[in-house]
């Protein structure tokens, strides 16, 4: 037990010599407070005087960092170059290294901003800029020459030479330590483009010349690379002449650090020079820096690796075909260096390390130092991979290039294949049409295990399926299954297994947007059965809220692509079901991202159809912060409604502000709804009738989000009924073969009776006396149960009683009568057997008034019987229901009248 108390006690001290090194938490003493008390009456020139004479290091930080605004006031303007700017200028001799970085800001944003005027401020704030740059503290020193440098571009040609060029001479003297000659380089390169040739060679060159050939190798490489500044001012005859042999000495300098400042103003001075120029002394020179990197290894390598694109870029224009071939082959060297030495290395180094370990330490050193050197020349070289295409052309790609970017694409170093793989898309654009040739490494590469990997070519994955789309033919993946595309989208879709495994959220994040570029290479049915499967799972069950959003942003974008309309609103029920009704608050809340996304991709009118009241009935969740999150989109819903179409919404929307308001208990949801309806009274709501020539201006984005959607109903339409065209189709050559194997097999052409002997067709006989008025046949219908009475035929006489519409003329009687039917009595059920003439005539009259009320299809039944009386009563009868009922009907309904003619 006393052994516990002491554990407890020597725990408690350790404990407490932890906070030694905290600040007490007192109150400031009375001192320290009369220290930093000011008087509220004094001004603010009074008040920077006096917390730059008697202040703390702070107070006097604050004034001057507040120094421009006190000269940008025109009352107080002369009062603070008068009294507080001196002040300044003497505090800063004895200043601390924050102050003086604070006053050279202050400085620079001074001229910036034009406070005061370029005479005042070159005999002012000019000269202690110059002061200061010679400081002993190098930080200071720094920043006080990064303000001079910048303020040298503000400054005129005049002040410049009168205040700057003598002082920058001055400080390149051999005799002025090494920091001095060092900014005297930056600031000879700064100016140098001011001034006229003649005088940068009469006042500038000199010194140039000097401090290219200075005994420190830091300020020769420091002049190496102003010397492209000084050939620009110079001209190019000048350059030829004085820069080039000082330039060509540099690049065979001692020191590496040298050799590599020249080969970089090399680069950068190709612009200038002219082609008699590039071939006679830069392309030599350039070959003999690239051969001395290879054969020593040096810090050099990496940097020609880095430069050789541009190289080859400034100067592929005056090579010749062999020179051009030595570059291309010197760039395959440069990708594969050090593959080789390491698989030596691996066999020969093991044992040796054992045999003598404490000799061979230094050895591993410069191994390893050398590895590092060589891995990032590879990289370099892959970094420079598309400035290399588009030299060698897409062309002479597979003979020369394709087995490098294999190689690089399958380097053991991830840096490398990362680097291609960041420029992947890059070379896809130039090789246009043969971007199929590297098919096989785009999917190497998103199958590779590593995420630095992944991530590069993730990141340009809709770009370079842009790139397959364009250059073949613009066919999807179901469609070809052969296409450039049918092995990169199962691999790119892979790649979510391996990316989902890490802890790199940005990355997931990116994958699941970038899902919704497969809409343009992916047929709609690969699109519900491949995509969208992965984007509602990671919906679900991904970790991070954006890449939650990015998955749900994706999903909604690919679901406009979905051509059917019943796997559209299963997604979309999907959402409601997984996530408004869901039983985890977290996604509740994505619900309410989802309807963000909702607001942004679809038309109002779809909102407001499909997801506008489930998300309403969120303001009864139990969870406070599903409420809060809830009010932040209500003014979205509001923005939404037009009147009076949306009158119903618009109060269930008044409805759920109102209960938040008067039942609600959380603070923070409160706040929330207090803050939302201030917004929403700030909202107008517009008028439909009144203000649709403002809306459609206003809102042309959601007019053409809904022309798209109708678009996609009206498609789905049309692709319905051709289905069904065709399956109706199918079916009636169906019959018509099973038809014909009938008719073959029994010998009868057709089931449809003839006319019986020695009858005579009415209906016929009626159409054919329209045609000829002056010769009528009269034809008697004989009614049913009696035999068939002789017939009179009048062809040869002209008929006085008839019509030629073969309505009986008035005053004949007889042909009226004639032409009435005679209702049988042998027939008692019949419907003749039981009418009279009259009752017969009114039955006509009724079903013809109802038949232009109603539709043919549903009197059928009833007029077919008494259309069947029609034939017995004579061809008078049944003109009268033929003009009567027929005459304005549809082509159905004539149709079936021809059929009972």
């Amino acid at each position: 037990m006393g052994s516990l108390d002491a554990t407890s006690t020597s725990l408690a001290e350790d404990l407490q010599d932890l906070q030694l090194d905290r600040p007490a938490k007192g109150l400031k003493s009375v001192e320290e407070l009369e220290k930093l008390t000011v008087d509220e009456h004094l001004s603010d020139i009074e008040r920077s005087v006096y917390l730059l004479s008697s202040g703390q290091e702070v107070q006097r930080i604050s004034v001057i960092h507040n120094l421009p605004d006190l000269l940008r006031d025109t009352e107080s303007h002369d009062e603070c170059m008068r009294r507080v700017v001196p002040k300044v200028r003497e505090v800063l001799h004895l200043a601390q290294t924050e102050m003086q970085v604070a006053a050279s800001s202050a400085f620079l944003q001074i001229l910036q901003k034009n406070l005061v005027p370029v005479q005042n401020y070159s005999q002012t704030f000019l000269q202690t800029i110059l002061n200061s740059v010679d400081s002993k503290d190098p930080d200071v020193a720094s920043a006080w020459l990064d303000t001079l440098l910048d303020v040298i571009d503000l400054l005129p040609k005049e002040v410049i030479k009168k205040e700057i060029l003598g002082s920058a001479i001055a400080k390149g003297q051999l005799a002025q330590s090494v920091q001095s000659r060092l900014a005297c380089c930056r600031i000879l390169g700064k100016i140098s483009t001011k001034f006229e040739p003649f005088v940068i060679k009469k006042e500038i060159l000199p010194v140039v010349q000097s401090l290219c050939q200075d005994v420190d190798y830091e300020v020769r490489g420091c002049m190496c690379r102003q010397l492209d500044c000084v050939a620009r001012g110079m001209g190019l005859e000048a350059t030829k002449s004085a820069i080039l042999p000082e330039l060509v000495e540099l690049t065979n300098d001692e020191e590496c650090h040298v050799r590599i400042a020249g080969l970089e103003t090399v680069v950068n001075i190709l612009s200038l020079l002219d082609a008699e120029t590039c071939g006679t002394t830069i392309i030599p020179l350039v070959c003999k820096i690239c051969q001395q990197a290879v054969q020593a290894e040096d810090a050099t390598l990496p940097v020609v690796a880095t430069q050789l694109g541009k190289l080859c870029h400034g100067i592929s224009d005056n090579l010749t075909d062999e020179q051009r071939q030595w570059f291309i082959d010197f760039y395959k060297k440069l990708c594969h260096v050090g593959l080789e030495k390491n698989k030596a290395s691996s066999r020969v180094t093991t044992p040796l390390i054992d045999k003598d370990r404490g000799s061979k330490e230094s050895d591993l050193t410069d191994i390893f130092e050398l590895e590092d050197k060589l891995v990032e020349c590879r990289k370099n070289s892959a970094y420079n991979f598309p400035a290399m295409v588009l030299f060698c052309g897409a062309k002479q790609f597979k003979p020369e290039l394709h087995l490098t970017f294999t190689h690089l694409c399958k380097d053991p170093h991830f840096l490398v294949r990362k680097t291609i793989s960041s420029g992947f898309h890059e070379v896809c654009k130039l090789l246009g049409n043969n971007a199929n040739l590297i098919q096989s490494d785009l999917v190497a590469l998103l199958k590779d295990e590593s995420i630095e990997v992944l991530r590069g070519v993730i990141s340009t994955i809709p770009a370079i399926l842009d790139c397959y789309m364009s250059s073949g033919s613009n066919h999807t993946v179901s469609e070809s299954k052969s296409g450039p595309l049918s092995d990169i989208i199962p691999a790119f879709l892979a790649s979510e297994n391996a990316i989902f495994t890490s802890h790199n959220w940005r990355l997931q994040e990116e994958l699941m947007r970038n899902l919704s570029c497969l809409s343009r290479c992916y047929s709609s049915e690969s699109l519900y059965n491949k995509v969208i499967p992965i984007l509602r799972q990671k919906l679900v069950k991904a970790r991070a809220l954006p890449v939650k959003v990015a998955a749900a942003h994706s999903l909604l974008k690919l679901t406009r692509k979905v051509k059917k309309r019943e796997q559209r609103e299963e997604i979309y029920h999907g959402l409601i079901h997984d996530f408004c009704h869901a039983r985890k608050c977290y996604l509740r809340n994505v619900f309410i991202d989802i309807c963000r996304i909702v607001i942004e991709l679809y038309s109002k009118k779809f909102f407001k159809e499909t997801f506008y009241e489930y998300l309403l009935e969120l303001h009864t969740d139990s969870v406070p912060n599903i409420r809060l999150s809830l009010c932040s989109i209500l003014p979205d819903l509001k923005r939404l409604l037009i009147l009076p179409t949306d009158r119903g919404l618009l109060q269930q929307l008044d409805a759920c502000v109102r209960k938040l308001l008067v039942s609600e208990k959380d603070r923070d949801v409160s706040d929330g709804i207090q803050s939302a309806v201030e917004e929403l009274d700030k909202i107008h709501i517009p008028m439909q009738s009144m203000t649709r020539r403002n809306f459609f201006e206003q809102d042309l984005d959601d007019q053409k989000k809904e022309e798209e959607e109708k678009l996609l109903l009206d498609n789905e339409e049309k692709e319905l009924k051709k289905e069904e065209e065709a399956a109706e189709k199918k079916k009636g050559d169906k019959r018509n073969l099973v038809s014909a194997k009938k008719g073959s097999e029994n010998g009868s052409s057709s089931r449809i009776p003839g006319p019986r002997k020695g009858s005579r067709a009415g209906l016929s006989g009626s159409n054919s006396t329209t045609k000829n008025s002056k010769e009528v046949s009269k034809t008697k219908i004989v009614p049913p149960g009696k035999a068939p009475a002789s017939t009179t035929s009048t062809t040869n006489k002209p008929s006085k009683t008839t019509r030629g519409s073969g309505i009986p003329a008035p005053g004949s009687a007889g042909t009226r009568r004639a032409s009435v039917p005679t209702i049988s009595t042998s027939r008692r059920g019949s419907l003749g057997g039981q009418l009279g003439t009259g009752s017969y005539y009114s039955l006509l009259l009724l079903l013809a008034w109802l038949a232009r009320q109603l539709t043919f299809s549903a009197l059928f039944p009833s007029f077919a019987v008494v259309f069947s009386f029609c034939i017995s009563a004579g061809t008078h009868t049944a003109k009268f229901i033929k003009n009567l009922v027929f005459s304005d009907f549809s082509y159905e309904k004539l149709s079936i009248y021809q059929i009972m003619q």
